[in-house]
């Protein structure tokens, strides 16, 4: 009997290598622990010709960058191709716990790398909103309460073609005006201008065109879907102009994860204003030679370890006894916060996010055999109710949204 019961328990339990206690929160959302991929000399050579701008301009610190690190995206996309991901159920989401062993250290700095999240072969808005959601519940954990993010988009290989030019052409205008080394930056890279904290560029850049009037209308609807996610969330947000990223292979969406409580002048307990970097980065693949473009969009986070038992190795933890079905975006403006809610109760779910057709969502949780459903459509998410069915029986009843938590509770007993 105890054999028995013992069995039981090892069902309802999944294990994995390469997690800790903090990397059970992006299991909820759908990632799954990863070893880090080591960068190889293969990765460098191809970074060489793409590092330059690759970072994000920092201003808490004095001569201090961020790097965007894109021979780790380089890596990432290798390992994808080489293991065929991209024959897995699209996207594949990955928590990585560990740095990537063999990046390029780019001058000093006082940021610590906590973890890596990254999404790869999905081009979806709610991809950014999973990075972002996820990144809040872990900063969460680790003691930061206030959270904002600043966001900027670049858009896609057109958009960012047609910005450059019109950008071009206003630093030239002004190039008199400019002090002696943005002069020489201007013939290698106007983005690099942006960033600038001389007093005559800060001034030029004020008129300077944004990034965002030239979105192409793909890139304008994938950037509104975003922001309607980070308030559905009620994540505090504001346009950064100046968030471009490295034009080479950054598209669309550019955007950190700060400190609301960073005060500049008062630096307590040397808090940090910028918590998170992320950036999607399409346009890569296709110039390090792959045939077919792979989407992906990543976060890393640079915090320090502030609580060391959310380091711990955990072995296992339970598996997903339900779905969630949804349909229509007005459902999915919904499901990362009805997701958070159930995993404060430690209650995973099935999910199928990025897929938008019944028929594809409903395949899935027949293949891995999941006893519940909970399906959210349009007429749902305006009445702010889910329909719990039973998927051997067939049998529904319709839950509010704030009543969930406890119902799956007693489901789950």
């Amino acid at each position: 009997m105890h054999k028995i019961k013992k069995n039981l328990t090892e069902r309802k339990h999944t294990a994995y290598e390469n997690l800790d206690k903090i990397g059970e929160i992006p299991i909820y959302y759908g990632f799954i622990p990863h070893k880090s991929p080591e960068i190889k000399k293969i990765d460098i050579d191809q970074a060489k010709n793409l590092l330059d701008g690759d970072f994000i301009e920092n201003e808490e610190v004095t001569h201090t960058k961020l790097p965007l690190h894109v021979e780790e995206k380089i890596a990432l996309i290798r390992m994808y191709t080489e293991n065929t991901m991209q024959n897995l159920p699209q996207p594949v989401m990955f928590y990585f716990k560990e740095p990537f062993k063999g990046s390029i250290k780019k001058g000093s700095t006082v940021f610590n790398r906590y973890c890596d999240l990254e999404i790869m072969g999905g081009s979806k808005s709610i991809a950014e909103a999973l990075l972002i959601q996820t990144t809040r519940a872990i900063l969460k954990e680790e003691g930061y309460e206030n959270i904002y993010v600043e966001i900027n988009s670049i858009g896609d290989r057109d958009s960012i073609n047609r910005f450059t030019r019109d950008l071009t052409n206003h630093y030239r205008k002004h190039i008199n005006d400019m002090h002696a080394e943005c002069r020489q930056l201007l013939k290698k890279d106007p983005f690099d201008l942006l960033s600038c904290q001389n007093d005559k560029c800060k001034k030029i850049n004020e008129s300077a065109p944004r990034s965002m009037d030239f979105l192409s209308e793909s890139s304008r609807l994938h950037f509104g879907e975003v922001l309607e996610y980070l308030e559905a969330l009620k994540i505090p947000y504001k346009i950064n102009n100046n968030l471009i990223g490295n034009k080479k292979y950054c598209t669309e969406t550019i955007f950190s994860v700060n400190n609301a409580d960073y005060n500049e002048a008062n630096k307590k307990n040397k808090d940090q204003k910028i918590l998170a970097i992320g950036v999607r980065y399409d346009g890569l693949s296709k110039k390090i030679g792959c045939k077919k473009e792979v989407h992906g969009v990543g976060i890393s986070l640079l915090i320090k370890n502030n609580k060391i038992d959310l380091r711990k190795e955990v072995k296992k933890i339970k598996r997903p006894f339900a779905s969630f079905v949804q349909l229509g975006f007005e459902s999915k403006l919904l499901s990362l916060g009805i997701i958070e809610n159930l995993r404060k109760e430690k209650i995973p779910l099935f999910l199928s996010l990025t897929r938008d057709r019944l028929g594809a969502q409903v395949s899935v949780v027949e293949k891995f055999h999941i006893p519940y459903a909970l399906i959210m459509g349009k007429k749902e998410a305006v009445e702010k109710t889910i329909i719990i069915r039973n998927n051997d029986t067939h049998a529904q009843e319709i839950v509010n949204i704030s009543d969930l938590p406890k119902y799956m509770k007693q489901l789950e007993k």
